[in-house]
């Protein structure tokens, strides 16, 4: 076995030589073998006349024990003296000032020194806590107490002697003893010395200097020829267990498995503590197998996968353990007894639970507190508290008292049961035994209490929480939340009005907790109530929580809440809160109020406030809402002024749109290119708003390379850009395209009328009837009747080709499908026989026009005075003049030309100057009247 060294056998590591305790335990005890005994006397140690002496500093009550080892003569020892002096000196001399100040050691988690004269302990005075550092787990109380274990050392020392002093020298220093070490290997100590080497590892391995620790363990095997053992190793993985470094821990177990060493009992139970506190369940899994292989039964190692499982739901894996555990014959433990009722528990499975503690009672393990909470908590999970009842009576029959646990246990089940009473009962119970309730019978006693409407209980509850050192915002947040899942918000400003209100309306944490959940509940009076009530000062977490209030109600569609949140607002002392008044123009704007909306953004121009990128891009939304395009026009003047504003998407959005409808062509062309030199992303949505708007404006190829792009890269175009592509198309004579972009929108479910009348009215344009009437069978076909519009193209291609029969078919088509004419049919009709100087029937059309109630419109009196002058009716034309200023119908640049070619093609030519004089005073700017 080795030698039994002092201080280093362990509980831990019953069979292994190497050191595998905490050093920081106290160190008494004695420890014989190899003709060396122990046993408690001398207050130093000292290494004379072959006797070493240890004073154990850190034991209680001043307890020493000497080790005395035979040894060579006094005379060889005194020879050697010197030298010992010099080697004693010169290890010691290597410690710092600061670690040779007054540090204590640790004990019971206190610093002890011992004074000068005297064997009591004294108390050390209170230090600042200081971060252990890996390299130096303990420093030296004092240069004379290593020259003091040095003092009888040389180089005819057995290695006996150098071991001993070795281990003193552990036990102060790390550093000093791998110094101590090295002289060991320098003059010859080393040889099949594995105890030497277990104590270097050890030391090296809370330095966590691991490549040494490799090196040295090559070295004990090639160089000192020691045989490896589970010792060896054991100290390496004791460190990583202590400091929860799995991957080296495992790297260690590796190592001894390649090189054919046997684990042992504590380096399994080691092992499978780091893995089971890491979670290291893969690990965990490797390390179990390659236990029952080795065949090392350490019930630890069973334990810890039961516990793995469990924690990680594999019910089925856990009980497989345990199976295997009666299978491999290994007697439980209390532990192993507790996880085995735990992995039954958690999943419910309450008979096997029993049967577990039937046998712990059956082996002759009395069941404690822990075994009895544990299957209370089993059957509180599975809402059988009848039998968590009998289990708890069985508890106290057993001589037993319950625990906080046991209680705490017994309300999580009567909660969840929702067994009302005897919650509160069990309690009550907890509070009057002197324990104090948990975080979690807070949380269920609320819960419980909201469902049962127990007003009274829940302030009673409150104000234990209170008690209890619980912070007032997350009583109100449990509380708000366990109400409102019941539906009962309206019970909770009562509650709170009863215990301890007047915390929350100093608190605004809470405050708005309240406040907001009041909002979110429609509670809206009880809400401003406690607004108009709060005590604390904060402008700006009020503006905050008024701006998320109003945002609340804004987005459930409560517009006129909102209104009433934001007029109970306190006026502000400086300038506006730009936040809240972008959101309320929202509203306002959402409730068509666009005279209150442009107030606040004409407050909000005239203050001190910057408008930035979202209030310019609400602002323009309005006026847009509002049907006033070339208001946001203007208010999009004023942002390009502060050059730092760069839009985002939806601003981008919104000026392509504003710029459309004011049809401002250059500015969709700028918006455009500058859209292009931005880091905006583009999407579907922008796609088809570039291609809707920037149609026109931009070369049908750049519009074309947008869509085919767009396409490519996988987004779907909305029925209204195909439409605008076909029109574009057809404008521009590339029917090719078109025809491509109509049967996209065929296939894909998107052409309605508009995309119809759109390719007819194309073909119609360019006088290719085929195709025009191909596409008008094509509508009829998909199931859509032929449109007022198509039937208009259709008669304005024929009458201006001069194809009147056609022309009269489409009509007479027209009149059997009952079309409602409008303005535009009328004046192609007046238009084709005007210009065949057919004045009866653009007469007949007119009148036909105001029988319907309809008044002839600016384009009607054009064409009706282009008629008049081809029928030779200047007159007639000069009174139509007059009646259009009669009914307030201004007169264009087409009038004014159609009437000046009515009276020079009648000869009319003073007539026809006064009239190109008129057109030039009244700033129409048209063509001058020949002479």
């Amino acid at each position: 076995m080795g030698l039994d060294l002092v201080g280093f056998s362990s509980r831990v590591l019953p069979t292994s030589a190497g050191y595998a305790a905490d050093r920081r335990h106290a160190r008494g005890g004695a420890a014989a073998s190899h003709g060396f005994f122990a046993w408690r006397s001398h207050p130093r140690t000292t290494l004379k006349d072959s006797v070493v002496c240890s004073t154990e500093d850190g034991g209680g009550g001043g307890a020493e024990s000497t080790l005395c080892v035979s040894g060579p003569s006094e005379n060889a020892s005194r020879a050697t003296g010197g030298v010992a002096a010099d080697l004693g000196r010169g290890i010691a001399d290597g410690i710092t000032a600061s670690q040779t100040s007054s540090m204590g050691r640790k004990k019971g988690g206190r610093l002890w020194r011992r004074p000068s004269g005297g064997d009591k302990p004294a108390r050390a005075p209170r230090r600042a806590p200081v971060r252990e550092d890996p390299q130096v787990r303990r420093v030296l109380v004092n240069n004379p107490d290593v020259n003091a274990i040095l003092s009888g050392v040389s180089r005819d020392s057995s290695i006996a002697e150098c071991n001993s002093v070795l281990i003193r020298l552990e036990k102060h220093s790390d550093v000093k003893a791998l110094d101590f070490f090295v002289w060991m290997k320098a003059n010859g100590k080393l040889e099949r010395n594995a105890d030497a080497y277990r104590l270097a590892l050890q030391a090296i391995a809370w330095k966590e200097d691991w490549r040494r620790a490799e090196l040295l363990l090559h070295e004990m095997v090639a160089v000192s020829g020691c045989r490896l053992d589970a010792g060896a190793f054991n100290g390496l993985i004791y460190v990583c267990a202590k400091r929860r470094l799995a991957d080296w821990g495992t790297k260690w177990f590796h190592m001894m498995l390649e090189r054919k060493v046997q684990p042992n009992v504590s380096t399994v139970g080691m092992l499978m503590g780091l893995y089971q506190k890491t979670g290291n369940l893969k690990e965990a899994e490797f390390a179990f197998v390659k236990t029952r292989e080795c065949n090392v039964k350490c019930v630890n190692a069973y334990s810890a996968m039961i516990t793995l499982y469990t924690r990680s739901r594999l019910f089925d894996k856990s009980e497989e353990v345990i199976t295997l555990m009666k299978h491999d014959g290994v007697v439980p433990n209390m532990e192993n007894w507790l996880v085995q009722l735990n992995a039954y528990s958690q999943q419910g499975k309450m008979e096997e639970a029993e049967l577990v503690l039937q046998s712990m009672e059956d082996g002759g393990v009395s069941p404690n507190v822990v075994a009895y909470n544990t299957v209370i908590t089993g059957y509180g999970k599975v809402s059988d508290m009848q039998k968590a009842k009998e289990v708890f009576d069985r508890l106290g029959s057993s001589g037993l008292a319950p625990d906080e646990t046991t209680y705490r246990s017994m309300i999580e089940g009567f909660g969840r049961a929702d067994k009302h009473k005897e919650a509160i009962s069990y309690y009550k119970k907890l509070k009057s035994s002197g324990f104090q309730p948990n975080a979690s019978n807070f949380y269920t006693m609320i819960n419980l209490i909201a469902r049962h409407d127990d007003s009274e209980s829940a302030a009673e509850i409150l104000r234990d929480m209170r008690a209890a050192g619980c912070q007032c915002s997350s009583i109100v947040t449990i509380l708000v939340r366990a109400y409102r899942t019941v539906g009962r918000m309206h019970k909770v400003l009562p509650i709170l009005q009863s215990c301890f209100y007047k915390k929350v309306l100093y608190d605004a944490t809470s405050c708005s907790i309240l406040v907001t959940t009041l909002v979110q509940n429609s509670l809206l009076e009880e809400a401003l109530c406690v607004l108009r009530e709060k005590k604390w000062q904060d402008s700006d977490f009020e503006d905050n929580l008024y701006h998320i209030l109003i945002c609340s109600c804004k987005e459930t569609g409560s517009y006129e809440d909102a209104v009433r949140i934001y007029n109970q607002m306190p006026e502000s002392q400086t300038h506006p809160n730009l936040r809240i008044c972008c959101t309320m123009i929202d509203v306002f704007s959402a409730m068509e109020r666009f005279t209150h909306a442009e107030t606040l953004y004409l407050e909000l121009k005239v203050s001190a406030c910057v408008l930035d990128m979202i209030a310019y891009s609400v602002i323009v939304r309005m006026y847009n809402k509002a049907g006033r395009p070339e208001d946001a026009c203007s208010v999009l003047e004023d942002m390009e002024k502060q050059k730092e504003i760069v839009p985002d998407k939806y601003l981008f959005l919104d000026m392509l749109r504003t710029y459309q409808k004011c049809g401002m062509l250059e500015k969709l062309t700028d918006t455009y290119y500058r859209i292009l030199k931005s880091e905006v992303e583009w999407d579907e949505a922008m796609y088809n708003c570039i291609i809707n708007c920037c149609g026109p404006a931009i070369p049908v190829d750049e519009l074309s390379r947008i869509f085919d792009e767009m396409i490519q890269l996988g987004h779907l175009a909305s029925t209204v850009t195909l439409n605008v592509l076909l029109d574009i198309y057809g404008k521009a004579g590339l029917f090719n395209r078109a025809e491509k972009v109509f049967s996209m929108a065929r296939k894909q479910g998107l052409a309605d009328t508009i995309s119809y009348n759109t390719i007819i009215a194309a073909y119609a344009q360019s006088g290719n009837f085929r195709s025009m009437n191909y596409f008008v069978q094509k509508m009829q076909d998909a199931g859509f009747p032929v449109s007022l519009e198509a039937y208009n193209c259709m008669l304005n291609a024929y009458g201006k080709s001069g194809q009147l029969e056609k022309f009269s078919a489409v009509l007479q088509k027209m009149r059997r499908a009952r079309c409602d004419f409008d303005h535009y049919t009328y004046n192609i009709m007046m238009n084709i026989y005007g210009r065949k100087g057919w004045i009866e029937g653009v007469a007949y059309v007119l009148s036909e026009l105001k029988s319907r109630g309809v008044e002839p419109d600016l384009y009607s009196y054009n064409t009706l005075i282009k008629a008049y002058g081809i029928a030779g009716m200047p007159e007639d034309a000069v009174k139509l003049m007059q009646e259009m200023r009669i009914k307030g119908i201004n007169a264009d640049r087409v009038t004014y030309t159609n009437l000046i070619a009515a009276l020079q093609r009648n000869e009319n030519f003073l007539e026809a100057v006064k009239w190109s004089l008129w057109m030039k005073q009244t700033g129409v700017v048209g063509v001058g009247a020949r002479p």
